[in-house]
């Protein structure tokens, strides 16, 4: 079955950590992470719905400005999450330009800002570009525990892991994966349309057999169109983990998230020989991230997020986490 999104890393291995989560079938991508985009084109940022934040290191939120840039001309929501203190952080950013050519007339743009403390979101702020971007509070969704985000067809769940402070890592996770057999629309005489997006929501949400979906000037039952032109499956599950320290308490935080993922991109920073280097600086080895990804039982791992100081080995690190994420246990 064909997954709801394709994801891909924004940058190599040695440069800033990203990853673009693209809809196959939407013009909309979610990103984690917003360190340099420059890799990604204007098109493809401008699809951009949601961005999640593990945390403000520069890294890791240096390409905000280029974003924002881009968004300036959209009608509707950005919306932005990350960890405590994050709106200010975006609002300090947004606060260094001027913004005097913004009025009633400019485009409805809206920075949608809240921040995810491990547990729940506990702020929100919005700053429309209509009010030159002027910052209004607001009361943050009231979701389910550990969930930073949550929909019709999927939801992203995060924990707050420890890097002297707080990092944020994230699995995107679908309800039902729910694919159309066009030889079975065909069959049924029934053409593609954006009707079927409802047909899809019908059947994501438990809708009767019986649920009448409306196709132009007709309609027909949601039975026949599930059992001869859609296909159902589990979910799609991608995780990301950046920047956290190999400890008891993070290493149990990342295999709860990761549990069973299709894919996990997870930083291997240092080599297992360097350790102590990589506790210091409250980083994961590249052998720890295999043996996570595999303890968590995840199906394919990519490594990311390498230290410099192996540039002249570059496969070390990524041979070391495959290594370790292969052996038996």
């Amino acid at each position: 079955m064909s997954p709801l999104v394709q994801p891909r890393l924004i940058n190599g291995p040695y440069d800033d950590p990203g990853l673009i989560l693209d809809f196959r079938h939407a013009r909309r991508a979610i990103l984690f992470d917003l360190g340099d985009n420059h890799a990604l084109s204007a098109r493809e940022l401008t699809r951009v719905s949601h961005v999640f934040v593990s945390h403000a290191h520069m890294d890791h939120f240096g390409g905000f400005d280029r974003l924002l840039r881009l968004s300036l001309h959209r009608d509707g929501p950005l919306s932005l999450s990350g960890p405590p203190g994050f709106i200010e952080r975006v609002e300090h950013r947004i606060r260094s330009y001027t913004w005097n050519l913004l009025d009633e007339r400019s485009a409805d743009c809206v920075l949608a800002v809240a921040e995810f403390d491990g547990t729940a979101l506990i702020r929100a702020a919005r700053f429309p570009a209509r009010r030159a971007f002027a910052r209004e509070d607001a009361t943050p969704p009231d979701l389910r525990p550990g969930l930073v985000h949550d929909e019709a067809a999927l939801f992203i769940a995060s924990a707050a892991l420890d890097h002297g402070i707080p990092s944020l890592a994230f699995r995107l996770q679908e309800r039902m994966r729910v694919n159309v057999h066009r030889d079975g629309l065909a069959a049924l005489g029934l053409p593609v349309g954006p009707w079927l997006n409802v047909a899809k929501a019908a059947v994501r949400e438990g809708a009767a057999d019986d649920t009448p979906i409306v196709i132009g000037e007709a309609s027909i039952p949601l039975g026949r169109i599930r059992e001869h032109a859609l296909a159902v499956g589990p979910g799609q599950s991608v995780a990301y983990v950046v920047d956290a320290l190999g400890s008891p308490a993070n290493e149990a935080a990342i295999l709860d998230l990761a549990r069973n993922a299709d894919q996990i991109f997870i930083e291997a920073a240092f080599l297992d020989e360097d350790r102590d280097i990589a506790a210091a600086r409250r980083h994961l080895t590249a052998g720890q991230a295999g043996r996570l990804a595999r303890r968590a039982g995840v199906r394919r791992m990519t490594p990311l997020h390498h230290s410099p100081r192996y540039l002249d080995r570059p496969d070390a690190l990524r041979l070391e986490a495959e290594a370790a994420f292969g052996s038996e246990p």
